[in-house]
């Protein structure tokens, strides 16, 4: 995949969001951690009039900080949707290259060097369907399982 211009590429996108996302997240937590430090001093110099300023803005800052924890979930979620996606599109682009490439050098099965290790096999090799009818041939429900079936 070092090799590989669209995993660099991808690799590279990732890296801008992951950055963005991390810049916009210590952004505004340096905001907020100003507003919770203003709002302590204020509190400790007594400067609000009332009990019920101190209370609207310590709620305000408790906003500040929920807002803060939803925007860092969403902009998680946001980027590991984009890494499945890219590793979805990779795993796609491999295998049809590989479909492709095979039809020329007819080879039963490719292997990786890591990860994955097979890259490309022959159907013919591929036993799931055995091994999936072997083990429900094999398998005995409990009892409990069967009477509730009934």
């Amino acid at each position: 995949m070092s090799q590989y211009k669209f995993a660099k590429d991808y690799t590279m996108i990732l890296q801008k969001k992951g950055n963005n996302a991390r810049n916009t997240l210590n952004q505004k937590g340096q905001q907020l951690q100003t507003a919770a430090a203003n709002f302590q001093q204020k509190l400790q110099n007594n400067g609000f009039t009332s009990r019920e300023q101190a209370e609207s803005q310590q709620a305000a800052i408790q906003r500040q900080q929920q807002s803060l924890q939803e925007l860092q979930e969403r902009l998680a979620q946001e980027l590991d949707s984009e890494t499945a996606k890219y590793n979805e599109a990779l795993r796609d682009s491999l295998n049809h290259f590989l479909a492709e490439y095979n039809k020329i050098k007819k080879y039963d099965i490719i292997l990786s060097k890591a990860g994955d290790n097979i890259l490309y096999a022959s159907k013919t090799y591929d036993i799931t369907q055995e091994v999936v009818n072997g083990l429900n041939k094999r398998y005995k429900p409990a009892k409990a399982t069967e009477e509730s079936k009934k």
